[in-house]
């Protein structure tokens, strides 16, 4: 029997999003594992600041790169960013809103819960 993977709110994942197709195994969830480098467990919705920022930092997530299969993200996109990513982001003032119920609870390793709250939708 598999155990649910747990948000940080202590309670069963729920998705991130399908559209754009988001997670590091890109199944919609902000599922983690040991392949995954950079913990992308923060379920965010873009803002142009964040894209800005991100952009800035020299990780472009708005031009689409079809080679990969990622179709560039745009303001109102869900999407499963880094914890330090985020953390950097919100002490930057350029935080997006996260889904707190679909955040992984491997984020708090990274990231304080109240951080995680005063950013939450």
């Amino acid at each position: 029997m598999k155990l649910p993977t747990l948000n940080v709110l202590g309670t069963e994942i729920e998705p991130c999003s399908t559209q754009p197709m988001t997670g590091f195994f890109r199944d919609g969830c902000c599922n983690t594992g040991p392949l995954d480098r950079g913990l992308h467990t923060v379920c965010a919705t873009m803002t142009a600041e964040f894209l800005a920022l991100s952009k800035y930092l020299g990780n472009d997530l708005s031009t689409p790169r079809p080679e990969f299969g990622f179709p560039g993200l745009k303001p109102g996109d869900q999407w499963c960013m880094c914890a330090s990513r985020f953390l950097q982001a919100h002490e930057e003032g350029a935080a997006p809103k996260i889904r707190l119920q679909a955040t992984h609870q491997a984020t708090l390793a990274i990231v304080p819960l109240a951080v995680l709250q005063e950013n939450a939708v």
